[in-house]
């Protein structure tokens, strides 16, 4: 059946089978069941495909109200059962689940993963991850629906009664970033210290803002030699990937599944910094040589970025993931990853912050300062990605074709030239000729440019809107967290509470702080190293670029000079 829809985000197309969709453009959802997350449907200009489900508000109107009820829904259920909630709204088509994908999850045939990648603490399904992303309980047998999780480290009734006089008050929506994160929890005091804390972050005193302590053994990493293997007796097909890190220089293989399963790791444990996404996957035309090369590409870029970060690059899962290659260590290491306990926000209780006074309200203005900046920034990323996503349209179709009809053109010419004989110049023919089999290389120099700039611009582009697109979420903690200070503040000059309660309130908002303002340092300082490299890299192809342009029309303009 045929439903409305309205595009809550711009999505754009990048074969055949999809269709790129406009924010708030109005769309026909063909059938009311998504495939893999997909949506097939039309959008205002007529144009039919598929678009993925999370981007796209459903609109149905209830039987008993003239209420018009608009639900994402990243499965295609229209339905409002309140025992799940759909995805945030920015998490990426890539969190959508799906059977039939090579590298998903396939636990019931994959001997690597024998059960879920996601521990289940009792009868506690297990709260969202970390940048307001949700995750898969492993409860469900449907891969699609994200359950409604009830809040990590939530308050007890007990220790509510006993403190119901000087208590701040908690937030009413308990599915918001601030409350699932376990923020709200560790601001109010309300998460335990551990008797041993193993893990330690420091966070320093920079020049202008605060930093993340640079990791004392920095490395990177390859991945390199994408190829396609069968298991079962052809029955499941992969790709498998080459990863070798620089400090062992040993290498291990790894599908796709493998780095989902970090990646879903980073999220949980890492409440307050971004964690960018992993490249997207494809609803067709997975093992297509152009596919697998494009993934192979944002996997490095995304790799770099997880050896670049202080934090990141010191996770034991991490360190398990890029060295680990023995079957029954991989699961005794990934049973233990999944088991660990400093997580949300048990995470905070690893920072050590610097001693120096920071005023509240100038980390609040200068968060204020970086939101701002991130906005605009995620915006402007997205118009040259859309800019970019049409110049190389235009290369492998528009460009080619005009110079090959220039050229053909000129061949015409030529031949036309030859049907009158004593009044031909041979030489002239051949090179009008030339002239137009120049023009037809030409079109084919311009279709295959992109591989060597366009898309690598792309491929970056790619990786920040995945890092932007968390910090909305990690700014609201902080925001959150300031919320407590004013409220417990003002709860101390009433009264209402002590003093020394407010002020470990007050510290406790100070880490989370310290944290924000590190790691947005740290996307300032990977900021202008990226872009500094992405422009060169760029400017250097083109320049090369044109110079070939030159040299082909520089040949055959010397074939004119001996007529």
């Amino acid at each position: 059946m045929s439903v409305k829809a309205k595009a809550i985000y711009t999505f754009l197309s990048e074969n055949k089978e999809e269709i790129s969709i406009q924010e708030n453009e109005e769309l026909v959802i063909f059938d009311d069941k998504s495939v893999d997350g997909w949506f097939q449907g039309e959008n205002s200009r007529g144009e039919k495909g598929l678009f993925p489900a999370s981007y796209v508000e459903v609109i149905r109107t209830r039987s008993n109200s003239n209420v018009t009820d608009c639900s994402i829904s990243p499965a295609g259920s229209l339905g409002n059962d309140s025992s799940y909630i759909p995805s945030t709204p920015n998490t990426p088509l890539h969190l959508q689940r799906s059977f039939n994908d090579d590298d998903d999850d396939d636990d019931d045939w994959d001997d690597w993963d024998d059960r879920s990648t996601v521990v289940d603490d009792g009868d506690h399904i297990r709260s969202p991850g970390a940048n307001g992303h949700a995750h898969r309980s492993p409860l469900s047998n449907n891969p699609n629906v994200h359950y409604r999780a009830k809040p990590h480290m939530e308050r007890q009734d007990s220790i509510s009664s006993s403190r119901k006089g000087s208590m701040v008050g908690r937030n009413l929506n308990r599915f918001s970033s601030f409350v699932r994160s376990g923020v709200e929890a560790f601001v109010l005091g309300d998460v335990p210290m551990m008797a041993k804390i193993a893990e330690s972050y420091t966070i320093e005193m920079g020049p202008v803002w605060p930093l993340w302590k640079e990791s004392p053994q920095p490395f990177s990493c390859s991945i390199e030699d994408p190829t396609k293997q069968t298991k079962f007796k052809g029955i499941k097909t992969y790709i498998s990937y080459r990863v070798t890190p620089s400090h062992t220089g040993r290498p291990v293989y790894r599908r796709y599944k493998h780095f989902d399963w970090l990646y879903n790791r980073l999220l949980h444990k890492f409440t307050v910094i971004s964690v960018p996404h992993l490249p997207e996957k494809q609803a067709t035309g997975r093992f297509e040589e152009d596919f697998i090369e494009k993934r192979k590409r944002r996997l490095i870029l995304w790799m770099n970025h997880m050896t670049s970060h202080p934090v990141l690059s010191q996770y034991e899962g991490f360190e398990h993931f890029l060295m680990c290659a023995d079957d029954k260590q991989w699961k005794l290491g990934k049973r233990r990853a999944e088991k660990d306990e400093m997580v949300g926000a048990h995470f905070m209780l690893t920072l050590q912050i610097p001693n120096e006074h920071q005023d509240l309200q100038d980390v609040e203005e200068r968060i204020d300062t970086f939101k701002a900046f991130a906005k605009k920034m995620d915006d402007s990323v997205m118009q040259l990605t859309h800019v970019a996503s049409e110049l190389v349209r235009k290369h492998l179709g528009g460009f080619r074709k005009e110079f090959q009809r220039l050229g053909n053109s000129f061949q015409s010419i030529s031949h036309a030239f030859m049907l009158d004989p004593p009044h031909s110049s041979e030489a002239l023919n051949k090179a009008i000729s030339h002239t137009g089999r120049t023009y037809e290389n030409i079109g084919e120099m311009f279709a295959e440019q992109p591989k060597y700039d366009l898309f690598h611009m792309l491929d970056k582009l790619s990786l920040y809107q995945g890092l932007l697109v968390n910090f909305p979420d990690i700014i609201h903690l902080q925001k959150g967290a300031f919320a407590k200070v004013k409220e417990s503040q003002r709860m101390s000059d009433e009264g209402k509470m002590d003093q020394d309660e407010a002020d470990g309130i007050r510290k406790r908002c100070r880490t989370v702080g310290f944290a924000l303002q590190a790691e947005m340092s740290h996307f300032h300082r990977q900021r202008e190293v990226d872009f500094k490299d992405m422009m060169q890299a760029y400017l250097t192809e083109q320049i090369a670029f044109y110079q070939r342009v030159v040299q082909q029309l520089d040949r055959t303009l010397h074939m004119y000079d001996c007529l």
